[in-house]
């Protein structure tokens, strides 16, 4: 299995490869794919939870929900224990939290090798005012929920009607840039033309996350879940847009930048750039993902990371005949864009 399995803090450029491999071999355990679930208040983060524990699709999902849900998904889940789990008719588990999500997390596993509950997915709704950062990071940093849970996607929701106003909020941009895939609530309360305005201000924040609509919280599962956003592999979302967007000045904190490349990268210098591009911009990167080539390497090197965690690893080789093209998508708070394009101009092979 070919994932995201480690992140660490970079290291001097001359250890850069020694550090990070995202193979992991699980002989006893197959990791449980864990989509994490984001949006600002309002945007319907409940009402798809509630479709999707309803649904007769066949799965055995659990989903976590927190106390300060604007609507839990069964109030008769709330009460005083920290962590309450019920089964539900479908086959799915719910499990409100009041308490780490870390505890949570364990419970859930302790629960399962026991046989009490059965569930082979995990969605965890953030609140709506959440950032869903230290959610990710939690499933890299502890080793233990590393080896039984894989992150395969954050999916963020977004109200058409209510996003201009939504996104004066600088941490609904962040969930928006977090993202891995975009869901459009309440399309049917815009027309068309402000809803190709949102479009394009959704692309400009978050070049690499597909946009789709959601109807009252309907929408094919397929959307949300194997999305596998954190996968090392060459594939950099099936949303990327590698067209130039409008130069106009943005006003939103939260942007993308893409840079493409047919020169060969050389590897020190890459190290030497991503070093210091972390040590200095590391948490306003909030996510970024390269495919890159690589001098004297026959296969690609794909990386990617989560503010400054991340890590990278080859992938297949260049076909014969390919061109052989970098590309590199950064997503940040801030934007330091001039000081990426000039770093990763000096990685280019002479």
């Amino acid at each position: 299995m070919l994932a995201m399995a480690v992140f660490r803090t970079p290291s001097p450029a001359s250890r850069l490869l020694q550090f990070f491999s995202a193979r992991e071999i699980f002989v006893l355990l197959t990791p449980i794919p864990v989509t994490i679930l984001s949006g600002f208040l309002g945007a319907g983060k409940t009402t798809l939870l509630r479709h999707l524990l309803k649904a007769e699709h066949g799965l055995k999902i659990a989903v976590i929900e927190n106390e300060f849900s604007d609507a839990g998904i069964d109030t008769q889940l709330l009460g005083d224990e920290p962590v309450q789990v019920m089964t539900l008719s479908n086959g799915c588990v719910c499990c409100t939290i009041h308490t780490d999500l870390t505890k949570a997390l364990y419970l859930l596993l302790e629960r399962l090798d026991s046989g009490e509950i059965a569930f082979d997915r995990l969605v965890i709704e953030c609140t709506g005012l959440a950032d869903p950062a230290p959610v990710a990071q939690t499933f890299f940093i502890d080793e233990e929920l590393r080896e039984r849970y894989i992150l395969d996607g954050i999916i963020t929701l977004v109200d058409a009607a209510h996003a201009d106003q939504h996104l004066t909020q600088t941490i609904a941009q962040a969930q928006i840039g977090f993202a891995d895939r975009l869901l459009v609530s309440k399309r049917d309360l815009v027309d068309e033309p402000a809803f190709t305005t949102l479009s394009e201000r959704l692309t400009r924040i978050n070049r690499r996350a597909p946009i789709r609509v959601v109807d009252h919280g309907k929408i094919d599962l397929a959307e949300l879940l194997d999305v596998r956003g954190f996968n090392l592999n060459a594939d950099l979302g099936g949303g990327i847009s590698l067209r130039p967007v409008s130069k106009a000045p943005s006003i939103d904190r939260i942007s993308s930048l893409v840079l493409r490349t047919d020169k060969p990268l050389d590897i020190d210098k890459l190290s030497e750039f991503m070093n210091e591009l972390l040590e200095e911009h590391g948490k306003q990167l909030l996510r970024y993902k390269g495919v890159l080539s690589i001098v004297g390497e026959p296969r690609r090197m794909v990386f990617q990371g989560v503010l400054k965690l991340y890590g990278f690893d080859w992938d297949t080789e260049w076909a014969e005949g390919e061109t052989r093209e970098s590309v590199i998508v950064f997503i940040a708070d801030d934007l330091p864009e001039e000081k990426i394009r000039e770093g990763f101009a000096r990685v280019a092979a002479d």
